[in-house]
């Protein structure tokens, strides 16, 4: 298949789509690639499309520029006022913020299909937490993940601290979010956070050579793998996972692509 463009509605989203494999950059270099609403909306349009396709088998998650994401544009909403005078109520931006998180990072997480966030340069706050939802993450060596929300008074958002407590366990996943300190990609290597470090001029062929080899492998495998995790992590007892396994096991079994 040609590379095509994906029409994401807003410059804030690039995406293509090449041999199975759909391509979704962050596009504010300007900020970072710091979220905007409309860079929101357009990722959520974009995984919807990823998701539904059946050509597509693979989607990777980059920035452009040398970052990966600065997380919320804290900048952005300080300049224009976002909780002064008339607007939403506080229910109504939970709700918000709750739809677009379970539409972007939670989509990334329980989408039927393999994830791979590629790290160019820093990831921090949201941005951190949009590559833990990914099932692999891949960095630069020069990239770092942090937390940053205590520097800024916020909790943290978009599933970070689910992701991170599994990836590493409470005790680390705690200490990075209260220190907020750097977490330079070696240490992610050796914490298990990265699947694989490279250096940053090596990012993107080795980010398309690990796509391009799951976009080759078998969808349906792939699918019920990834359920499984998922349950687990999200607590099955293990009767639930062992007849889960069972029945994803058998059924992949009648494939075309086991057979």
């Amino acid at each position: 298949m040609a590379k095509q463009d994906i029409d994401t509605g807003t410059g804030d989203i690039l995406a293509h789509e090449e041999d199975g494999v759909v391509v979704v950059t962050l596009n504010r270099p300007q900020a970072r690639n710091a979220m905007s609403g409309e860079m929101n909306a357009g990722l959520e349009q974009t995984l919807d499309y990823a998701e539904r396709s059946a050509d597509v088998r693979v989607i990777v998650i980059t920035g452009a520029g040398g970052a990966f994401c600065a997380g919320g544009d804290v900048k952005g909403m300080a300049a224009r006022g976002e909780g002064d005078g008339p607007g939403p109520t506080l229910d109504e931006r939970i709700h918000a913020q709750r739809l677009n998180q379970r539409n972007t990072a939670g989509r990334m997480y329980l989408m039927p299909k393999p994830v791979i966030a590629s790290l160019p340069g820093p990831a921090a706050g949201a941005g951190m937490s949009l590559a833990l939802s990914a099932d692999l993450r891949i960095m630069a060596d020069t990239a770092f993940i942090t937390s940053a929300f205590a520097k800024v008074g916020f909790s943290g958002d978009y599933g970070g601290t689910f992701f991170l407590n599994h990836l590493v366990g409470s005790g680390k996943a705690k200490e990075i979010y209260y220190l907020s300190d750097r977490v330079d990609a070696a240490e992610c290597l050796r914490l298990g956070i990265a699947n694989q470090v490279v250096p940053a001029d090596e990012l993107e062929s080795a980010t398309l050579a690990m796509a391009r080899r799951l976009a080759e492998g078998p969808p349906v495998a792939y699918r019920y793998m990834k359920e499984n995790f998922n349950r687990a992590a999200m607590g099955a007892e293990v009767l639930e996972c062992l007849d889960l396994e069972a029945t994803h096991h058998v059924h992949t079994g009648l494939t075309e692509d086991h057979k």
